[in-house]
C-alpha cells in the first residue's frame, strides 16, 4: 500500500473511529447472522423433505433446489436488512460529511482503486459448474443420486466442458491473433 493511501486511512480512522466501529460490529453481526440462517435452513430443509438427510440420496435437483432456497432466505433475512442499513448510513452519515472531506477521500482512494483483473474473482469456476449442472440435466442424470455417479463420469463431464469451451473461445481467439499478427507484419517499419 502506498504511503499516501496509508495516511488517508489514518486520517479517516482518527476522524470517524466510532462509525468505523459500527461498520466492524455490523459486519461481524451480518456474518454471524448469515451462518445462523444457513444452519437454520439446513435443519428446515431436512425436516420439510426438501432434501434427503443422507447425502448419498441427493440428486442434482435436490442440490439446485437447496441452493436456490438458501439464497432466497439469506437475501430475505440478511441481505435486505444489511442493504437498508447501508443505504441509511450512506444517506444520513456519508452524504452529511463536508463535500471537501468526501472529495479528499475519493481523490486519495480511501476505498482503494478498482482493478479490472481483480473483479473477475470466481466467475470462471462458477461458469464451469453451471455448465456441469446443464450437462447432468442433458445426460438425463438430474434425478440420479450422487452416490450413483462414477468418478469417470465426473472427470469426463468436466473434460468435455473444458474442450467445448476451448473450441468455442479458442477458435475466435486464434483467428483474432492471426489477424493481429498479419496486420503487425504488414505494417511498415
Amino acid at each position: 500500500m502506498a504511503e499516501n493511501e496509508e495516511k488517508i486511512w489514518t486520517i479517516f480512522l482518527r476522524k470517524h473511529w466510532k462509525m468505523f466501529s459500527v461498520f466492524v460490529i455490523g459486519a461481524v453481526l451480518a456474518i454471524i447472522g448469515a451462518v445462523l440462517v444457513f444452519l437454520w435452513f439446513v435443519g428446515q430443509a431436512q425436516c420439510s423433505g426438501l432434501v434427503p438427510a443422507i447425502l448419498e440420496f441427493w440428486t442434482m435437483g435436490h442440490l439446485v433446489s437447496f441452493i436456490l432456497n438458501l439464497i432466497f432466505w439469506e437475501i430475505l433475512i440478511i441481505v435486505i436488512p444489511v442493504a437498508v442499513a447501508l443505504i441509511f448510513i450512506w444517506r444520513f452519515w456519508w452524504k452529511n460529511l463536508p463535500e471537501d472531506e468526501r472529495g479528499e477521500y475519493r481523490k486519495r482512494h480511501l476505498f482503494g482503486k478498482r482493478s479490472k483483473w481483480a473483479d473477475g474473482g470466481g466467475g470462471f469456476s462458477l461458469f464451469i459448474n453451471i455448465l456441469f449442472v446443464i450437462k447432468v440435466y442433458i445426460d438425463g442424470n438430474w434425478d440420479k443420486p450422487f452416490a450413483k455417479y462414477t468418478f469417470d463420469y465426473l472427470v469426463y463431464s468436466y473434460l468435455t466442458i473444458f474442450i467445448l469451451l476451448a473450441i468455442i473461445v479458442g477458435i475466435p481467439m486464434a483467428i483474432g491473433a492471426i489477424w493481429w499478427i498479419s496486420n503487425q507484419i504488414r505494417k511498415p517499419a
